[in-house]
């Protein structure tokens, strides 16, 4: 690892990326810049992916006063963006550290400037794990990593031990037909004590994700699971099998609010959530998740309805009408390469021809190809070859994925600056 590149490529591609923009591409588009480019006259190449900064700060401010009124630290995941930029942001406004599921991820995660880091999976073969020691030893980082067999115990000992450091271990808890994590109370136990004796590693306390519950009990559920977390995580103190002050984490992007209000109750634990695409959101499977979330909150008068706001769809793709072949389709120039399309197909919201805005009813997105997207249309919309079009997303994290760089614009679509992303 590069380590003095790496940070110089990051800080550079965040502050100087040269936009794929009509007109002087000599001088790089920043925050600082006298010239900013208009996405509805233009004077930017499409299709192109764009935040809105106004509804991104709105949404980190909005899940950081919500940590902050349950006590409770927030540890976003960073895969859905991968940009280090968001990462700074979202230290900036408060956050404790960045989740990740990689060490390539820790990597960039770590040169952003966290230095809380949750890998929310587990540390598996010699050459991550050395990713891992290095980010230890060169940047003091406090690093957290899953494990739920005895297999990695033994692996993990072995290679750190050599390097004489230590590393902070999470025991995943899991459920019965869900993802990793250990499925029973008594296995937690044995892994615990197996842990207790491996002199490089420490012990701090118990990962879960609840997210992979599902179903009509699905509330219930996951508190039921939560309680048994927060109970075999206090068992394990009260054995002395955690030292100081146990943790314990959880929460995706979709029940958050219950594990904080379950971890609440438990002041004697630090409790971290990690729900990571609330900065971006969407307009469809994470609105839909958020609408419930305010929805418990009405119900039990949760603080998620106090807080002012709501979080806001801060992504949208922007692209152009490349063909009319027949009355009722019409073909838009993105495709599978440019946005996600597993959790529902882009959604369009507005559209511009010469600047100014086209009205249209009836349109459905009805499928993509590599690099076209199918729109069924009215005989009569007014949509043609040429027009500015402007859609929102699902599922932010695959497409960002998508992208080496993105937009990022004011409210009058004017591109202030690019950031770079690092999957």
């Amino acid at each position: 690892m590069d380590e003095k590149k790496l940070r110089y490529d990051i800080n550079y591609h965040d502050n100087y990326f040269t936009t794929p923009s009509f007109g002087d591409k000599s001088q790089p588009i920043t925050t600082e810049s006298n010239r900013n480019y208009s996405l509805i006259d233009e004077e930017i190449a499409l299709p192109a992916a764009v935040i809105k900064a106004s509804l991104l700060d709105n949404n980190l401010q909005w899940m950081q006063r919500f940590a902050n009124h349950h006590n409770v630290k927030l540890a976003p995941h960073g895969k859905t963006t991968m940009t280090p930029a968001f990462f700074r942001q979202q230290l900036e406004n408060g956050a404790w550290g960045i989740t990740i599921a990689s060490p390539a991820q820790a990597q960039i995660a770590v040169l952003s400037g966290a230095k809380n880091i949750i890998m929310a999976n587990q540390l598996v073969g010699r050459a991550n794990m050395m990713i891992i020691s290095q980010l230890i030893k060169h940047y003091d980082v406090d690093f957290y990593c899953c494990i739920d067999s005895k297999h990695n115990v033994e692996a993990l000992e072995d290679f750190f031990a050599s390097h004489e450091q230590k590393l902070n271990i999470l025991i995943e808890m899991g459920v019965e037909g869900g993802r990793c994590g250990c499925r029973t109370e008594q296995e937690i136990m044995a892994l615990a004590q197996h842990i207790h004796q491996s002199p490089h590693l420490n012990l701090k306390g118990i990962e879960v994700y609840e997210g992979v519950i599902h179903g009509d009990n699905a509330e219930q559920q996951v508190r039921d699971f939560l309680n048994r977390t927060i109970a075999i995580t206090i068992q394990l103190q009260q054995e002395h099998l955690i030292q100081g002050i146990p943790l314990v984490t959880g929460a995706g992007s979709a029940w958050y609010d219950v594990v904080a209000e379950c971890f609440n109750k438990h002041r004697e634990l630090e409790a971290i959530i990690r729900p990571g695409c609330y900065a971006i959101h969407d307009t469809g499977i994470y609105l839909d998740a958020q609408n419930e979330v305010m929805q418990r909150a009405e119900k039990n008068q949760g603080i998620a309805c106090n807080l002012g706001g709501d979080l806001a769809s801060a992504l949208e793709l922007w692209a152009y009408v490349v063909s009319r072949p027949e009355p009722n389709k019409v073909i838009v120039g993105f495709g599978k390469r440019d946005a996600a399309f597993d959790a529902g197909l882009p959604i369009l919201e507005r559209a511009y021809r010469n600047g100014e805005s086209v009205i249209f009813d009836q349109v459905k997105t009805t499928d993509v190809m590599d690099q076209h997207a199918f729109l069924s249309v009215s005989s009569d919309c007014d949509l043609q070859v040429g027009d500015v079009l402007v859609f929102s997303t699902s599922h932010p994290c695959l497409t960002f994925d998508k992208w080496r760089a993105v937009a990022v614009s004011d409210d009058n679509d004017r591109v202030t600056h690019w950031v770079k992303t690092w999957f």
